[in-house]
């Protein structure tokens, strides 16, 4: 392997720390090896297997789902600018919800209101006072 080629390709666990999108390279294996990373839509279970310029992954964790194209590799975890040249961001968009939606939520749905909670103790029977 010459030297061109080899500072082409890199460990994805280190890819994924100088990028910023993981916090430290322990945190980036704990997802590969729990499946977590896919590369090219193939799920990679290896810290030390490599991406090279053009690989699209996929990294799927409970806080956040990101889809990215490798496009350079990098050197050292440097800030967020510079981490941000070495991928395309592809992630689709979320929803992003108002205030007021937040604040409101559907009849029925979570914990009931003092109102409907007085409701379904009369349903039940427990407001009922026969003499």
């Amino acid at each position: 392997m010459n030297d061109a080629s080899a500072s082409q390709r890199q460990r994805i666990d280190k890819w994924l720390f100088f990028t910023r999108i993981a916090k430290s390279r322990t945190l980036a294996q704990g997802w590969i090896e729990a499946g977590h990373v896919a590369v090219n839509g193939d799920k990679v279970r290896r810290p030390s297997a490599d991406v090279k310029i053009g690989d699209r992954l996929e990294v799927a964790t409970a806080e956040k789902h990101v889809i990215v194209v490798v496009k350079a590799a990098g050197e050292r975890r440097g800030p967020f600018e510079e981490a941000r040249l070495l991928y395309d961001d592809e992630t689709p968009p979320r929803e992003r919800l108002t205030k007021f939606e937040q604040a409101t939520r559907e009849p029925g749905a979570g914990r009931p209101e003092k109102k409907e909670r007085r409701q379904m103790e009369r349903l039940k029977g427990r407001y009922d006072f026969e003499p």
